[in-house]
């Protein structure tokens, strides 16, 4: 029979079984620690990626690797373990490619998960947009290292029937990667594949033709938090005891037009809109100036070229509150796929060596009246103050409409966990 003891989580007494884990303990009790690199079936686990981190006894450490004691004091919930934790995760969709509307794994990704229950809308770290290279060597699989977070789960739990390990940690510092042996991967059988795909908490491990896209609402991670108090970030609110008409101005710069869809697909919503809101500057009424100063504006898109640029600082100069909507706005999107190669390659590959083109003809377009291209694609903050980011691609339209009412009008709101998203 298990011993029970006694330990504190955040001021509240907990009864656990002695030796259990940290992180489950707190999971039974409605307590939320998130991780990414725990795995239940690991005997020691690593405590790699630190989501987990909490104070243990006055010390700060990854929840993950801790056994409950008699007597523990474990603080969960205080604004700076929260901050810390938000930040971790940041610093790895900074840093990592992690591009969720091309990402297979989208909807069944732990990482992109960690971000919604976090509340994250922007990362407060710069993109680095590093080009890691793809292993497409493997007989079955394929290895993203852009998008692998180095967690050591692929290492430790796949094995073949004859106990080899397929995965290994190479080279040592900011070069470690995760390699492949080839041949053991060969040996796997399909559904020791599919699982070594599963338990991966992003989409660095990819099995050819296992990894077909599910609709919205059948994929892990679509409907339902795992916490009981989500809540994303909010708009900060201005008090207004009336709903006086505003102004808003919107507009797309290197995006696809698919934010300003959604915005527009609140359906009959869109009639009580039309009298609370007027559209100044915008491709919703081809208005081109703007015409006055603008209580909002709402920017689709990131910055390619110095016309998005020009655009954007005169939005900032117009607008009182300027909201960047979807992820192209708030980081570059799919178009910051480029931003891992240099412009001229790029260029080149579109315009000289695509196969559609015809070589004797072909050339890189320029003209002074096209807008100069600039160096990489560049998120609206890079250039200008944004007040608010609403991500997904696009922005699910209810998410948008809240925020819009709270910035304008004060209106309280929270967001459901299915209007969240990335993609």
């Amino acid at each position: 029979m298990n011993k029970h003891v006694t330990l504190s989580i955040d001021g509240r007494t907990i009864l656990a079984d002695e030796g259990k884990n940290l992180v489950d303990v707190a999971a039974e009790n409605d307590i939320f620690i998130p991780s990414l690199c725990y795995f239940k079936n690991m005997d020691q686990p690593l405590g790699t990626c630190r989501t987990c981190t909490c104070k243990v006894n006055g010390r700060y450490g990854p929840a993950c690797t801790e056994k409950v004691r008699e007597g523990m004091v474990i603080e969960v919930g205080t604004e700076e373990l929260k901050d810390m934790r938000k930040a971790l995760v940041e610093m790895m969709f900074a840093e990592g490619n992690h591009i969720c509307p091309a990402c297979e794994k989208s909807g069944d990704c732990d990482l992109q998960h960690m971000g919604y229950e976090l509340g994250i809308s922007v990362s407060r770290f710069p993109h680095l947009f590093t080009d890691h290279k793809i292993d497409w060597q493997a007989r079955r699989m394929l290895l993203e290292h852009n998008r692998c977070i180095k967690c050591m789960r692929c290492v430790e739990e796949v094995r073949t029937d004859n106990g080899k390990r397929v995965f290994s940690y190479q080279n040592r510092g900011n070069d470690t990667l995760v390699g492949i042996d080839y041949e053991q991967e060969a040996l796997l059988s399909t559904e020791q594949a599919r699982e070594a795909m599963r338990i991966c908490p992003t989409g660095a491990i990819i099995v050819r033709g296992e990894s077909l896209g599910k609709p919205f609402g059948q994929r892990k991670f679509d409907m339902k938090s795992t916490r009981t108090d989500f809540i994303p970030q909010r708009a900060y609110a201005k008090s207004s005891e009336t709903k006086e008409k505003k102004r808003i101005a919107t507009t797309s710069l290197a995006g696809c037009f698919g934010c300003h869809m959604s915005m527009l697909d609140i359906d009959t919503e869109l009639l009580e809109l039309v009298e609370l809101v007027e559209f100044d500057k915008s491709p919703i009424n081809d208005i081109k100036k703007f015409s006055g100063r603008c209580d909002l504006g709402i920017i689709e898109g990131g910055c390619c070229n110095d016309e998005n640029i020009e655009t954007l600082r005169a939005f900032r100069e117009h607008c009182d509150i300027l909201v960047s909507v979807g992820e192209c706005a708030i980081w570059g999107g799919l178009p910051a796929m480029r931003n891992q190669l240099p412009l001229g390659e790029c260029l080149e590959e579109a315009y000289l060596n695509c196969s559609t083109n015809d070589a004797e003809t072909a050339l890189v377009p320029y003209h002074k009246e096209l807008p100069k291209l600039l160096n990489r694609v560049y998120a609206c903050r890079e250039v200008v103050k944004i007040d608010y980011n609403i991500p997904g691609c696009p922005p699910d339209a209810q998410h948008i409409w809240k925020a819009v009412k709270n910035l304008l009008w004060g209106e309280k709101f929270s967001i459901l966990y299915n209007e969240f998203k990335y993609d």
